[in-house]
Order: structure tokens, then C-alpha cells, then sequence
């Protein structure tokens, strides 16, 4: 492992006080807080990378392909989605005898401005924003100052994923444990991949197409 210089340890450290502060601190959240953690992501890498802010999180250019986001990307999201609707879902919400709180999306139904709105919306703040936050930089973060050891990868997809599932509380309890298992299993493709965020955020962001397209038909 490279010694960790004082600046790739206060920079990080200074990152992730703030980004408590905005999810955690008095300002009332915002639906684009995402983008605008991620835009400090990017910042904060800009300083501790000497001006390679983007390659340090795992946008990779030559993993950039039409095959890679708009084929494989598409069909591990439709993988990852059956398995979440006839597997994940019914399992946990067995055990936890509390079904998912979809409420918020109710008005999606049957309304297209809406909808496009939204998948808009998410691609941005969960596809993007989530993916720079969890996958990008808490991920790499973990890597850089605890290694690629089995023991701490394992713990770095605990612990960074679990934190994205907490992050989900407005979906219940169920939905907080799938989102974690979801995030957990997008956290593996992610390492598995080589740190390629590209197909992680294609992936991310195709999965939540599939479902608000099924909430917007009344299937969900």
C-alpha cells in the first residue's frame, strides 16, 4: 500500500465531516443534495489528486462502451430487478412482517410529466449522485486507507452499504435491509469490475427506470 500523505487524510476527512452535516445538520434536506455532495466529491478529489478528480472515483474511459452501458448494464439491472420483486422483496418483508413504504411515489401513476420528471430526478441524485457518494468515494476511501484484503473488502461492503440502506429510512425497515442488499450486491459489481463506476451508475440507474416504469403502469 502507497504512504498516505497528510493531505490524503485530512482532505477525505474534511470531505465527510461536511457531507454529514448537509445529510445529518440543521439545513433541511433537498432533493438535488446528492448532486450537490457529489460536486464536492469532485472538488475534494481535485485537491487530494492534483487535478484528477474523476479517475480516482472509477470513471474509467475506456470501460465506456456501447456494449458495456447499454447492454450489459441494461440486462444486469433486469437481473438484479427480478431477483429484487421475487425473491428479495418477499423474503424480507416475511421476516420483518412490514411491507416496503412506496407511498412516496404514489403520484406517478398514470402521470407522464411526472414520471418523466422523476426518472430525470433519479438518474441524477441515485444513479449519479449515489453511485459518486457510496460506490466513487466512501468505497475508495475505505480501499486507500484499509487495503483490498478479503477481510477488509468484506467489511467495506458492510459497512459503506449499510449506511446507503440506512439512508432509505423513508422506505421502512424492509426497504431500508433490501436497499442494503441491493447496495451490497452493486458495491460487489463494483470491486468485481475493477472499480468501473460507469457500469455501476448505468446499472443503478437502469434497475430504477425498471421499477418507476412499473409504478407508473400501477404494478407495483
Amino acid at each position: 500500500m502507497n504512504k498516505i500523505t497528510l493531505r490524503q487524510t485530512l482532505i477525505p476527512l474534511i470531505t465527510i465531516a461536511i457531507i454529514c452535516f448537509l445529510w445529518f445538520g440543521p439545513i433541511t434536506r433537498s432533493i438535488i443534495e446528492n448532486i450537490i455532495i457529489s460536486i464536492l466529491i469532485i472538488i475534494a478529489n481535485y485537491i487530494e489528486y492534483n487535478g484528477k478528480p474523476f479517475s480516482a472515483l472509477g470513471f474509467q474511459r475506456e470501460k465506456f462502451t456501447f456494449k458495456n452501458i447499454l447492454v450489459l448494464a441494461p440486462l444486469v439491472a433486469l437481473g438484479l430487478f427480478v431477483f429484487y420483486v421475487f425473491v428479495l422483496v418477499p423474503v424480507v418483508t416475511k421476516l420483518t412482517g412490514s411491507p416496503i413504504d412506496y407511498s412516496s411515489f404514489d403520484e406517478l401513476k398514470g402521470n407522464l410529466p411526472v414520471f418523466l420528471i422523476t426518472l430525470l430526478l433519479v438518474w441524477a441524485t441515485a444513479g449519479f449522485g449515489e453511485e459518486i457518494i457510496f460506490r466513487g468515494y466512501f468505497m475508495r476511501q475505505f480501499v486507500k486507507f484499509f487495503g483490498e484484503s478479503k477481510i477488509s473488502m468484506v467489511l467495506n461492503i458492510i459497512l459503506i452499504t449499510g449506511f446507503f440502506g440506512f439512508m432509505h429510512s423513508q422506505q421502512g425497515i424492509t426497504g431500508q435491509l433490501v436497499t442494503w442488499i441491493i447496495g451490497a450486491l452493486l458495491a460487489l459489481i463494483f470491486y468485481l469490475r475493477k472499480y468501473d463506476l460507469w457500469f455501476v451508475i448505468a446499472v443503478h440507474g437502469f434497475f430504477n427506470t425498471i421499477a418507476l416504469t412499473c409504478i407508473y403502469f400501477g404494478l407495483a
